[in-house]
C-alpha cells in the first residue's frame, strides 16, 4: 500500500465515494453515546468520520492520502464539525491498546490476507473493554458482480472467516446481504455485503 496510489485515486475534486454517511453505519451508530471516542479505520474523504463527529462523537479518523484528509477537513468544515485527521499507513501504525470505546472500519478491503489479519489484531487491541468494532466489507461474491471493491477475491469477508476472527468478543450482529448501494462512483450497483457488529469483553471477561 503506497500513499500515492491512493493520492490519485482521490485526486478529482468529487468525492469518490460520495458525501453521505455508509448506510450500515448510520443504521448502527444508535449504538454509540455522545462523546464516546471512535477511531475511523482508512476513512477515506471523510463521509463516515464527519457524520459520527456530527453525532457528537471525538472521531480519530485515520487515512493513508493526505489528498483524501484534505477533503475530510472540507468536508468537516462545511459540516462545522471537528475530527482528528492523521497520516497513516495502515502497514505500520501502531494500534494503540484499550484507547477507543469503538472502531469503525468501512471497505477495507485494499488488505490482502496477511494484512487483514493484522488489521482485525489491531481493532481488536486499540477498542476498550466493552467497546465495539463495526465492520463492513464485500463476500467474494462481488468479484463477479463488479459494482466496487478490489477483484481479489481473498480481500473479502466470509462469515466464518470474521466468526473466526471475531469468535472471542460477542457477535451482536452478523449479516450476509446482498443490497444495491449508491455511494459515489466507487460503489454503485447491487453488492454482495457483509455486517458485523462485536463487542469486546469488559476486563471481567464478561460481555
Amino acid at each position: 500500500m503506497t500513499v500515492n496510489r491512493w493520492d490519485e485515486r482521490y485526486r478529482d475534486e468529487e468525492y469518490l465515494f460520495g458525501r453521505e454517511p455508509n448506510a450500515f453505519l448510520k443504521r448502527e451508530a444508535r449504538r454509540f453515546g455522545k462523546s464516546e471516542s471512535v477511531l475511523a479505520v482508512a476513512d477515506g474523504e471523510g463521509r463516515n468520520g464527519v457524520f459520527l463527529a456530527g453525532l457528537g462523537l471525538e472521531v480519530h479518523a485515520i487515512d493513508a492520502s493526505s489528498v483524501a484528509l484534505g477533503k475530510s477537513a472540507r468536508l468537516a468544515a462545511e459540516a462545522d464539525v471537528e475530527m482528528k485527521l492523521e497520516l497513516a499507513d495502515l502497514v505500520d501504525w501502531p494500534w494503540p491498546q484499550d484507547v477507543y470505546d469503538h472502531v469503525v472500519a468501512i471497505f477495507i478491503q485494499f488488505a490482502d490476507p496477511a494484512l487483514r489479519m493484522r488489521l482485525f489484531d489491531g481493532m481488536k487491541r486499540t477498542v476498550k473493554p466493552g467497546g465495539l468494532v463495526l465492520l463492513q466489507g464485500y463476500r467474494p461474491e462481488q468479484v463477479d458482480l463488479g459494482t466496487g471493491g478490489p477483484p481479489q477475491r481473498e480481500n473479502m469477508y466470509t462469515r466464518d472467516l470474521l466468526l473466526s476472527v471475531f469468535g472471542d468478543f460477542e457477535i451482536l450482529h452478523l449479516e450476509e446481504h446482498d443490497t444495491t448501494i449508491r455511494e459515489g462512483r466507487g460503489h454503485d450497483g447491487l453488492s454482495a455485503l457483509i455486517d458485523l457488529v462485536a463487542r469486546r469483553p469488559d476486563d471481567s471477561g464478561r460481555y
